[in-house]
């Protein structure tokens, strides 16, 4: 095959532009020090979406660690409603704007992102390795972003210098004495707000671990090794009733703020009139939530309860969504819709079964850039010029 001069050019000026030294070069010129692409093993680099990450992290699980993951509730209507909504949406880019630079940074209680981007909470991250908390928190310090985490002992990382931003997440107290303590530990530990789940009344009805006859026990310990035996702790049954906190109602954000100044961000909400009264109540954010299709079957998905739930709050605080979000054209749609910021559960679990921290920290920095990339190719130099004039849905006949 034979090349002209100017092919041959083009080729070496796209083949030096790509280089990471470059990239690390301009970045120094500019006044950052992050390379991007990053510099990981190829084997780390291979996924090129967060899609990929999934099957190479199937491939290295226990199967009851895999399905209690990425399973959902009951038929899992929710769970392909939730990406089946973002991909009704299309996008209605503006052209013949600069976007020569193009700026994601948005603050969320004081803190400064450089990416809309969270890592929310998740259950059974010792399935995927024993003390999965502190790895994904320092994967979370690594790439500087906000991170929700439920017990783990977060002081390990203050004696190890490492610096985070991290909320305490919690699906509530039965009682105002447990709730006002639990306060009180959480502004004591240095967590930067509270992230109350509040769609976890009960334990829901999962298929895939009821048919796997899967033990709620496995998710502190792990599932056990061939031969190990355990006695059996929480065996999933189906259709089950097991209480977590059915008791707890918005007295709750009073009973914390009688104690505690610490901010308190209400998530699971899908109603909007739910949305307007977490605010009412006192809270710092709402997260428009389905639970990641894990708790009542067949609810609205996340996306197609954003825009209602906006609205409601009126701009009073930030409103956050979570649920389905796989690309960076996701997370723009979310930002469109109103969202401040959106939160990722199942990708980074993936990144931390397939390839340890540096696959939390890899599925973070992809996201990231291609949030960025898909703002810029909307047309948008920030976030704060998004709107819903964006975003369509020819289904619906928006």
């Amino acid at each position: 095959m034979s090349f002209d001069r100017r092919t041959l050019l083009r080729k070496l000026v796209s083949f030096v532009a790509a280089s990471p030294v470059i990239a690390a070069a301009q970045n120094a010129k500019d006044g950052k020090t992050t390379i991007y692409p990053p510099t990981y093993s190829d084997e780390v680099m291979g996924p090129v979406n967060l899609h990929e990450f999934e099957p190479i992290a199937k491939s290295k699980l226990h199967k009851l660690a895999y399905d209690f993951i990425a399973g959902g509730v009951d038929d899992e209507v929710t769970l392909r409603a939730n990406r089946e909504s973002f991909e009704c949406l299309r996008i209605v880019p503006r052209v013949m704007t600069d976007v020569s630079k193009v700026d994601t940074s948005v603050t969320l209680l004081g803190k400064k992102l450089e990416a809309p981007l969270l890592l929310a909470p998740t259950g059974g991250k010792n399935l995927v390795l024993p003390g999965a908390d502190l790895v994904c928190a320092r994967a979370a310090a690594h790439v500087d972003c906000i991170y929700s985490v439920g017990g783990a002992p977060m002081d390990r990382l203050e004696d190890e210098g490492v610096e985070l931003t991290w909320w305490r997440n919690t699906i509530g107290q039965p009682s105002r004495e447990s709730a006002q303590n639990f306060a009180r530990r959480c502004e004591d530990d240095g967590a930067a707000a509270i992230l109350l789940t509040v769609d976890n009344q009960y334990q829901s009805n999962r298929d895939r671990n009821n048919r796997n006859r899967f033990d709620y026990g496995y998710m502190s310990g792990g599932v056990p090794t061939a031969g190990e035996e355990r006695p059996p702790r929480n065996p999933a049954v189906a259709a089950m009733l097991l209480p977590h906190t059915p008791n707890m109602t918005w007295e709750y954000m009073n009973w914390v703020q009688q104690v505690s100044d610490i901010p308190v961000v209400v998530k699971g909400v899908l109603h909007p009139e739910d949305a307007a009264t977490a605010v009412d109540h006192g809270a710092a954010g709402v997260v428009v939530s389905n639970h990641g299709a894990r708790q009542l079957g067949s609810v609205i998905a996340s996306i197609d309860a954003l825009p209602d739930c906006v609205e409601a709050v009126g701009g009073r605080v930030p409103v956050l969504m979570d649920g389905g979000v796989r690309r960076g054209t996701d997370v723009l749609k979310a930002l469109a819709l109103g969202a401040s910021a959106v939160q990722i559960g199942r990708p980074y679990l993936w990144g931390l079964a397939a390839f340890g921290q540096e696959g939390v920290q890899r599925v973070y920095e992809l996201l990231s850039a291609e949030i960025k990339l898909a703002v810029a190719l909307a047309g948008q130099a920030n976030l704060q010029a998004l709107g819903k004039d964006l975003v369509r849905n020819p289904r619906c006949g928006l």
